[in-house]
């Protein structure tokens, strides 16, 4: 048996979630491939504090009405059954409940999920012992692989384009992510 270390947003539901919520509230119409960086002041030409102060107020309905992404929910029913899922967020602490009602709303099981308020998921990978990570962010990904010596799985984004070391493997879906970890698995018994 596995530990799976999983990030949240980007990752376990879809990267577009956040569109819907700016388009509206800052008159765009943006999609995905117009997201080509993580930091997302710079993309919309919005100043930090605007920006921080409106994801602040819309964060808890944003988490509240994320889709899954897709296949994520078939592939991580079939890793329940034989891994520990620990889902590692940047989400704030006190979104726990909230987070918790979500997967429960879309059925997902969970071993373990913890809200750190920050993207240095390294210390809170490390303390659970995970095995492997499953990210979004380019650099966390390779920060997670490189100083903890794990594969990283990076769901491939237009915001995570930059070059990645060889621990970090990239994938377009669940579905690819899984087909990695099965020859993985069997290359590490």
């Amino acid at each position: 048996m596995k530990r799976f270390g999983i990030d949240i947003d980007g990752t376990v539901t879809s990267p577009e979630s956040l569109l819907p919520h700016i388009n509206d509230f800052f008159n765009l119409n943006l999609t995905l491939n117009d997201i080509t960086q993580y930091e997302l002041t710079k993309v919309l030409d919005i100043s930090p504090e605007v920006f921080g102060n409106w994801f602040k107020e819309a964060e808890p309905l944003i988490y509240k009405q994320s889709p899954l992404a897709s296949g994520a929910k078939k592939i991580l029913d079939d890793w329940k059954e034989h891994h520990e899922l620990y889902f590692i967020s940047a989400r704030p602490s006190e979104l726990l409940q909230l987070t918790k009602e979500w997967f429960d709303a879309k059925d997902l099981m969970y071993h373990h999920i913890e809200l750190i308020g920050s993207h240095n998921k390294i210390a809170t990978a490390q303390k659970h012992d995970v095995d492997i990570f499953f990210e979004d962010k380019h650099d966390n990904a390779v920060m997670i692989n490189e100083e903890l010596n794990i594969p990283v799985i990076l769901f491939n984004t237009p915001y995570n384009q930059t070059a990645i070391p060889e621990g970090v493997i990239r994938v377009n879906d669940w579905m690819e992510a899984n087909h990695w970890v099965q020859n993985w698995l069997r290359n590490s018994k």
